[in-house]
């Protein structure tokens, strides 16, 4: 449902935009010790006719750069031209950690557990309290674009909070193979929109500090399809879609030695409770330590860095219903995105 008159214009930063307009604001934001200012951009699309206001941030971690480009490669889109309703655009909401490749501000907070903020807090409150004001103030719906941490990849994925009937319908377009019924963590920017009611999806995909064509690619198309699903661009005529799976329940399995680590079970790949998923090995020869499933399901995420310490997470299982089902639609998934592109158009 729409908040207000969407024929008024939208202020950000001061700086109005009007109906049928498209423009890149710098919205200022704290100045770091040395005395320079830093500002967020923020690129706001708006179409002549009214419709939702959609949201789609990424580098909320400043070190998950698949976001990055995503954003630069949805902003190029020809559908655009065609838009109803206003899509707002945060290609780097963490400004301070994508400047210094880390995933946390300079005051080691996460971002991602400070929201909603607030206008006296620390760096990482005054952060999200700005985004809440100026960003999610306007919005009806929101996507929010992450990776894997630091040498843990992910298998492109939604978490979603599938008790909404409208989340789970945007959730199913955006085309990932893999849905998970996540819970929101307690100052993620996900809760905050939960709280006011906001239906928001979280596309994981892919590693940090590293570009990946398949997530990227799959990202572009995927915010494209939300977009059309909202009414917010004209339906597709193609009728192609991988038909996702929804997981209940994931888990990482752990490594049960420190040592060499080397895989033998893929992303994407199903798995049965005590298959055999990699080893883990002394520098200097024996011991060989297996790594077993604790449970059924598909490798939806896994470690990328052949030296693990006990306890590390070697692989992240989602519990699905068909897992067989999945293992061909995550094949299908890879056989559509890993065809080279002849444009960056995702129409």
């Amino acid at each position: 449902m729409a908040k207000a008159d969407r024929s008024a214009p939208l202020t950000i930063g001061g700086e109005s935009v009007a109906p049928g307009e498209r423009r890149t604001i710098e919205l200022p934001l704290s100045r770091v010790f040395s005395h320079v200012d830093l500002n967020m951009p923020v690129q706001v699309v708006r179409g002549r006719r009214p419709g939702p206001v959609l949201c789609v941030s990424a580098g909320v971690h400043g070190d998950e750069l698949n976001g990055v480009e995503i954003v630069r490669r949805l902003m190029k889109q020809s559908a655009l031209g065609r838009i109803r309703g206003t899509l707002i655009a945060v290609p780097v909401v963490n400004v301070f950690g994508f400047l210094q490749q880390t995933r946390y501000l300079p005051d080691r907070r996460d971002l991602n557990r400070s929201f909603p903020g607030s206008e006296t807090g620390s760096l990482a409150a005054r952060l999200a309290n700005l985004f809440m004001t100026e960003i999610v103030g306007h919005c009806d719906y929101g996507i929010d674009l992450h990776t894997g941490a630091i040498h843990r990849t992910n298998l492109p994925q939604i978490r979603a909070t599938l008790d909404d009937e409208r989340t789970v319908d945007l959730a199913r377009a955006f085309g990932a193979p893999v849905i998970i019924n996540a819970n929101v963590r307690d100052g993620s920017l996900r809760q905050a929109l939960h709280e006011r009611g906001i239906p928001m999806l979280l596309y994981e995909a892919g590693e940090a500090l590293r570009f990946d064509e398949v997530s990227i690619r799959a990202g572009v198309r995927g915010v494209i399809s939300v977009m059309r699903q909202l009414g917010m661009l004209p339906k597709s005529r193609s009728r192609r879609r991988t038909e996702p799976a929804t997981a209940l329940d994931s888990s990482w399995v752990r490594a049960p030695d420190s040592g060499i680590f080397r895989a033998r079970a893929r992303l994407g790949a199903r798995v049965r409770k005590g298959d055999t998923l990699g080893t883990v090995v002394s520098p200097f020869g024996e011991p060989e330590v297996t790594i077993k499933a604790h449970l059924s399901g598909i490798v939806i995420g896994m470690s990328q860095i052949p030296l693990l310490n006990e306890g590390d997470a070697a692989f992240h299982i989602a519990q699905v219903e068909r897992p067989t089902h999945v293992e061909k639609a995550v094949e299908a998934f890879q056989d559509r995105y890993t065809t080279p592109a002849t444009t960056e158009d995702e129409d």
